[in-house]
């Protein structure tokens, strides 16, 4: 089994940064890529960022591109996002997801096998 912890949400004003931590534990061998996803309220979630483990190439969401970057501590098994200049559109809960088989396209959720629990990022205006 492999468990995902995320870390690092909470309020901030407009423009300011956060940055989110997902640490992986257990079985995590076989790793191919770390996923960041979004839910805000009323909304289906959404990709935001990706990293491959073995690499380190990246994806990003064009709402992101250029404000949001995605690292990865191989030693630490643990990936961050951090987030500059945020705006109030980024308000959500904040999903990290772990892909184990090797999934192609790392935009896609059902690529990714284990989820985190979530943290809330709030940005106010």
């Amino acid at each position: 089994q492999v468990q995902l912890v995320e870390s690092g949400g909470g309020l901030v004003q407009a423009g300011g940064s956060l940055r989110l931590s997902c640490a992986a534990s257990g079985r995590t061998t076989t790793s191919y890529s770390m996923g960041w996803f979004r839910q805000a309220p009323g909304k289906e979630r959404e990709f935001v960022a990706a990293i491959r483990w073995s690499g380190g190439s990246t994806d990003y969401a064009d709402s992101v591109k250029g404000r949001f970057t995605i690292s990865r501590d191989n030693a630490k098994k643990t990936v961050y996002l951090q987030m500059n200049s945020l705006k109030p559109e980024d308000t959500a809960v904040y999903y990290c997801a772990l892909d184990t088989a090797g999934g192609r396209d790392t935009t896609v959720q059902t690529e990714y096998d284990y989820w985190g629990q979530g943290t809330q990022v709030t940005v106010s205006s």
